[in-house]
């Protein structure tokens, strides 16, 4: 695990702004706020890899994450991205199991990782705490379950449309109607699930058909009601 050696500043540090911690009371969120380490991390730096032994689990405060299985073949499956606010590697850290995926960062990024004893200390002492944990799993085993429909269900051409507006409803826009997260045609490929000769010809497509403008890796959204018509929402 490689990281900058700078530290973050103060407020990239505070966590009390996560949901998940909102409900630990002054002792409980002394002990996180101590127990805690919080880092830089440069693009493109591996945090942890599929197969790894995990000693605790991550805060993001800042930047973005790719969170990533490979296929036997070497190529990446996406499964995720995570931002600012989100928790990663809890999973497989609850259920003792060596990481089931890999976390590279895409934007600069500070995480601030917990502990393992931290986190049963939370778990034991606060069942709210522990309920909001499990909501956040559901939640990814919903968006999992939808995930999988996708690709079993609908055409490239409309997970990619799907894919998106998902990315517009996750990372929004800017001023200009650009997708806030910056990715490579094999990114995208990787999360739609398809070849990136697929994506590329996809996008070109939908650039005809006047949905969106490409600008580099940058995508402008043009017209959201004809996304969602394409992906069949």
């Amino acid at each position: 695990m490689r990281k900058n050696s700078s530290l973050p500043s103060t407020e990239e540090s505070d966590l009390s702004g996560f949901q998940l911690f909102k409900k630990l009371n002054n002792e409980e969120y002394a002990r996180l706020d101590y127990e805690k380490e919080c880092s830089l991390y440069k693009k493109g730096t591996i945090v942890y890899k599929e197969g790894n032994r995990l000693t605790g689990f991550f805060c993001v405060t800042r930047g973005i994450f790719k969170i990533y299985k490979t296929g036997i073949d070497g190529k990446e499956q996406i499964i995720r991205f995570a931002k600012k606010g989100n928790i990663i590697a809890y999973r497989s850290l609850v259920s003792r199991e060596l990481a089931c995926t890999t976390a590279k960062v895409i934007d600069d990024a500070v995480l601030c990782h917990v502990p393992y004893q931290t986190l049963l200390y939370l778990i034991r002492s606060n069942w709210q705490f522990s309920l909001h944990m499990l909501q956040i799993v559901c939640q990814e085993l919903r968006e999992a379950n939808s995930y999988i429909t996708d690709i079993a269900q609908k055409s490239v051409r409309e997970r990619l449309a799907e894919v998106l507006l998902i990315l517009k409803n996750n990372f929004d826009l800017d001023n200009q109607n650009t997708l806030k997260i910056s990715l490579t045609r094999e990114e995208l490929a990787n999360i739609v699930g398809t070849a990136t000769e697929s994506v590329i010809r996809l996008l070109s497509e939908f650039k005809q058909d006047k949905l969106i403008e490409l600008q580099g890796r940058r995508i402008k959204i043009i017209d959201i009601r004809g996304l969602q018509k394409v992906a069949n929402i």
